[in-house]
């Protein structure tokens, strides 16, 4: 079999496609891409040899550039080949994601690590730049242990599966001293970014929420509403460690929620519980599994 032939056929046929039918480019690329990975992991002897020399890739890449110009470079044929090995481990092959997304995620061996940037990117249409952002920030090494195993058999998941530990928030004042109210603050003046770290569907309602238990007023440093799994989310805000009593605090105020404001219709109310340190002992003996605890980190 002419391997070099046929790459370059499925090369052209590529080029004469888009310019034809531009608004299915994407989808000609990714696809010629995978066949013409396929076919070079092959004229090498298969996967396995393949993972080892690119004499025969950077022979046809010379050739290619000659014949059809500098885009098809040896990086370029690196990288198919690298999109076919790593297509063939599992992700899905989705067109909503451009070439250049693929490309971020070469890099990468884990595939549960790249299985969570493809279906972040496809749910929350994640750009190029942002992928790229979420990427350089560690995102998904701070996904809960129990989250990256739900990816490799695909489980559904639950609300609490992406949110962040540690949750990043930018100290866009470089403030030395921080209190609740600060942290808060700097939630609120990057809040888009502040609901991505706490995963998908978060909405914000209000913060300093006032509801009224008995006689007196409390407020709820933030109450969120996750459009994804139809509930109220109250947030509390700690700069100290987690401390028992802050488990008491937040349940009083999910029943209060549940009791008030809930509808029927509604799930109930889960609460989160972010502070400057976790304490695992008061989450082992926490009996209200709709809690959870992350901690935060401030980033300049």
């Amino acid at each position: 079999m002419n391997y070099y032939n046929q790459i370059k056929e499925e090369l052209i046929n590529n080029e004469v496609y888009k310019k034809v039918k531009d608004y299915s480019k994407n989808r000609s690329d990714l696809s010629t891409y995978y066949n013409v990975g396929k076919l070079l992991v092959e004229a090498q002897g298969g996967e396995e040899r393949a993972k080892y020399g690119d004499g025969l890739i950077k022979e046809y890449s010379k050739k290619l550039t000659l014949e059809l110009g500098k885009k098809f470079n040896l990086t370029l044929l690196k990288n198919i080949r690298q999109f076919y090995l790593i297509v063939q481990k599992g992700p899905t092959l989705s067109d909503q994601l451009s070439w250049s997304h693929y490309v971020e995620l070469l890099k990468f061996d884990d595939i549960k690590k790249i299985n969570y940037y493809i279906h972040i990117s496809i749910n929350q249409k994640l750009a190029v730049r942002e992928l790229r952002f979420k990427i350089k920030n560690n995102e998904y090494e701070r996904l809960p242990k129990d989250t990256k195993n739900k990816l490799k058999i695909k489980e559904e998941n639950k609300i609490n599966d992406f949110i962040k530990n540690p949750i990043l928030i930018k100290n866009s004042y470089n403030y030395i001293k921080i209190t609740e109210k600060v942290l808060k603050q700097l939630i609120l003046e990057d809040l888009p970014n502040f609901l991505s770290e706490l995963g998908e569907g978060f909405c914000f309602i209000k913060d300093e929420y006032k509801i009224k238990i008995g006689e007196r007023y409390n407020y709820i440093d933030l109450l969120l509403f996750n459009i994804k799994y139809n509930c109220y989310v109250v947030v509390e805000l700690k700069i100290t460690e987690l401390k028992k009593e802050h488990i008491g605090q937040i349940q009083t105020y999910m029943n209060y929620i549940d009791k008030h404001i809930k509808t029927i219709n509604q799930d109930k109310t889960i609460g989160i519980i972010i502070c400057k340190k976790g304490n695992e002992f008061v989450m082992e003996y926490c009996s209200d599994d709709r809690i959870f605890n992350t901690i935060y980190n401030l980033t300049y």
